[in-house]
């Protein structure tokens, strides 16, 4: 069995960056590169558009290229060979990249109003004639989400966060859990491997796939993350990496839920597999929102979605949470399924051990890989 198709599932703390695109990105790392704190063009070999942007940012942008065309990276790129110019599919895509930076530049004063998704939609080729609706109302529902759904009548932000912490078993028994070790499998596809993940609060964890012939590991430790596996070595976390895992490492101890966001507001009610949910949406400082969906029968989290910013738009995450048992007089998820637009798994759990003593050792990160 091959490995690199699926270490694209290594973003099981949260991350957007899998382990697949992060070796194919050793292919075109320029020398000495050190994506962390370089430009695009000086980490990268032969970068002709995205030049000035941080160097972390390049792979998500690439992805965010794949989900918005519903392509791989062999549409533009040579396989081992990705800085070079050979397919046209590559050259037209710096014009189109160009093109829509002058449009949000000259239209919309700079703001990333359109991106390669608002044409592509999920198709190489943009879709020049209109299609014909056959779902009745469709038009409708969505004008009228995007004239702002109407709130009224609906609990304050702040009253569904209070109803989830009951639901829970209360604000005071889930601070008493700091710790967690929990062991299961996780599942993409047909495909089953075992995965362990090692929590403390605040923002510590790791959690470790077994892979056939190598170990997975996504870790964050309050200050760093960091994406292992034996064979590729350590890749630090960009800053949009680390952001996104430490929101699903807070949101593993929840008891700190309505200290996590500057501002929260209830958007509107949606379905969710059948249930009705409120969505709340999480401001933060010099980030993206994040929405939270909060079933209304039972009050737990059902479904969190966040973003990571690129430069040619936002790629979206979506956890959903299930099977919630209670454990230390605290309901725990012990499902939850991981979908972007490039990946999609799930991990369910079969042990779980709350208040496990856990040293912080565990949380030291290696050395990194030369480069």
């Amino acid at each position: 069995m091959r490995l690199k198709p699926v270490l694209l599932i290594a973003c099981v703390a949260g991350t957007v960056l899998g382990h697949a695109a992060w070796v194919h990105a050793q292919s075109v790392k320029s020398p000495g590169g050190n994506a962390a704190s370089k430009t695009a063009e000086q980490a990268y070999k032969n970068i002709q558009v995205l030049k000035d942007v941080p160097a972390d940012q390049l792979v998500p942008a690439m992805q965010f290229i794949k989900a918005s065309l519903g392509v791989q990276c062999d549409f533009c790129h040579l396989e081992n060979a990705f800085e070079k110019d050979d397919k046209e599919t590559k050259q037209t895509a710096r014009k189109m990249m160009r093109m829509m930076f002058a449009i949000n530049k000259d239209s919309f004063d700079g703001q990333q109003k359109v991106t390669c998704f608002a044409c592509h939609r999920g198709a190489r080729k943009p879709v020049a004639i209109p299609t014909i609706n056959e779902e009745e109302g469709h038009i409708a529902a969505e004008a009228e989400l995007s004239l702002g759904a109407n709130t009224a009548g609906l609990p304050s932000a702040d009253e569904i966060l209070q109803r989830y912490l009951q639901a829970l078993g209360g604000a005071d028994a889930a601070a008493t859990i700091s710790t967690r070790v929990q062991k299961g499998a996780l599942t993409v596809g047909a495909k089953h491997f075992p995965v362990e993940i090692l929590a403390k609060a605040p923002a510590k964890r790791v959690t470790t796939v077994h892979f056939p012939g190598a170990d997975s590991i996504t870790a964050i430790n309050g200050e760093e993350g960091w994406l292992s596996t034996s064979s590729h070595g350590v890749h630090d976390m960009g800053p949009s990496e680390l952001d996104g895992a430490t929101l699903d490492a807070e949101l593993f101890f929840p008891a700190t839920i309505r200290q996590l966001f500057k501002l929260s507001r209830v958007q509107q009610q949606e379905q969710i597999y059948g249930h009705l949910a409120y969505r709340v949406v999480g401001m933060r400082d010099n980030w993206p929102s994040v929405d939270l969906y909060f079933d209304q029968e039972s009050g737990l989290l059902v479904r969190m979605l966040r973003y990571v910013q690129t430069p040619l738009g936002r790629n979206p995450l979506q956890i959903d949470y299930s099977d919630y048992r209670e454990e230390a007089g605290v309901k725990t998820p012990y499902r939850w399924t991981v979908a972007g637009p490039n990946t999609r798994f799930t991990i369910q759990i079969e042990q779980s051990q709350p208040g496990a003593p856990i040293t912080d050792d565990k949380f030291a990160k290696p050395a990194s890989t030369p480069p």
